[in-house]
């Protein structure tokens, strides 16, 4: 698993997908940061971590365009599946891979709390539990967007089925909201990301909920190597 997690980092930096992330990373939490919390002059991060979700939403699709298809696209792929490695080192390497530059990106938060700590105070409590809370959110989304990849050797379709695969888990609100039946309607709430996510922005830590975005990143996860597994022996 480590040398595909290295190889995939410096693929990462090399073919420009790190610099493009991060910078838009950067630009658009720092807009919200400024608009949010600095602009209404408080100290409570929440807003910012509020809007995060559809940021996150649109941008970890492009960390994951390229994980699987590009191998598919140049022909390395089957190289890869006969090469004496498991499965699941190929599809953790790759996974943690851009989990780390997504950490990396995420981390600018506590250049943001600096800046507050500097104006005034800081809810660190608050702060840590929103930080993981996208963190949390972030290797689900990971996860759906590695699993998607492997499906497609287009790197531009796999980004725009990401977006739009990611775009109804968060709808799911939504949907429920137009359901009679409460039974169903109480099932679609129980898979909604995006109310578990805003949970912790509010300052409420939910156990039931991490569990539910670490079992989300393992089950996508296990979808992708279940896809490699039927390449290898297909």
């Amino acid at each position: 698993m480590g040398a595909i997690y290295r190889r995939e980092m410096n693929a990462f930096f090399i073919s420009g997908v790190a610099y493009v992330f991060l910078t838009v990373f950067f630009i658009l939490s720092g807009y919200f940061f400024y608009v949010g919390v600095i602009g209404s002059g408080r100290t409570d991060t929440s807003p910012l971590f509020s809007s995060m979700f559809l940021i996150i939403l649109f941008l970890i699709p492009i960390l994951t365009m390229r994980l699987m298809s590009e191998e598919k696209k140049n022909r390395t792929d089957q190289g890869l599946l006969t090469a004496p490695v498991g499965l699941w080192d190929i599809v953790l390497g790759k996974y943690f891979s851009a989990l780390t530059l997504f950490i990396i990106a995420e981390s600018i938060v506590f250049i943001y709390a600096g800046i507050l700590a500097y104006l005034g105070d800081v809810v660190w409590q608050t702060l840590i539990g929103n930080y993981f809370a996208m963190l949390f959110l972030g290797s689900a989304f990971i996860a759906v967007g590695l699993f998607i990849s492997s499906l497609t050797e287009n790197q531009m379709a796999s980004a725009v089925a990401s977006m739009l695969a990611l775009f109804v888990l968060y709808l799911f609100d939504s949907f429920a909201g137009n359901v009679s039946n409460e039974t169903l309607k109480n099932l679609i709430l129980s898979l909604s990301f995006y109310s578990r996510y805003i949970e912790f922005t509010q300052g409420i830590f939910s156990l039931p909920s991490v569990v539910f975005f670490l079992s989300a990143a393992f089950i996508f996860n296990f979808f992708t190597v279940r896809v490699l597994d039927k390449k290898r022996w297909g």
